[in-house]
This record gives C-alpha cells, structure tokens and sequence, in this order.
C-alpha cells in the first residue's frame, strides 16, 4: 500500500495497484487510518479504478466525495 501524508492528510496512491486487489487496498487503507479523516485515495484517469474504488466504498456504507477526476475524498466511515 502506497501512503504518504501531504498536507496533514494521509493519501493513497491506487496507481500500480492490480483493480483484483484495489477493493482490499481500499478498505485496509480506511479502516487504518479512520481515525485521520479525511483521507484522499488517488485513482488517477482509470475509470475502471475509480469504479471499483466507489462501489467498495458505497458498499461499505462510507461517506466520500469526488473533488477532482480521480480523487476520492473520504469524509466519514
């Protein structure tokens, strides 16, 4: 898992990420750092990544934005 605090917000970098692995990545990446709201999970210009990244997301009943393409904001687990 790529993370890296920019700003005073923790990120996650999807790039390079398999999209069979990405739902996991996901979720591992928000239940650990629930606490550091929000967070920033960066899909880049995958629709296919930003999809799966979404759907886990709104499965899992977590609140989150999309301030820019590609950019997932999470605003409340």
């Amino acid at each position: 898992m790529k993370t890296f605090l920019e700003r005073g917000i923790t990120h996650l970098d999807l790039h390079g990420v398999k999209h069979q692995d990405a739902s996991n990545e996901v979720l591992d990446f928000v239940y650990q750092y629930q606490d550091q709201l929000p967070l920033i999970i960066i899909c880049g210009n995958s629709n296919k990544m930003i999809e799966i990244a979404s759907n886990i997301l709104q499965k899992s009943n977590i609140e989150f934005s999309s301030p820019r393409f590609g950019i997932i904001r999470i605003e409340k687990v």
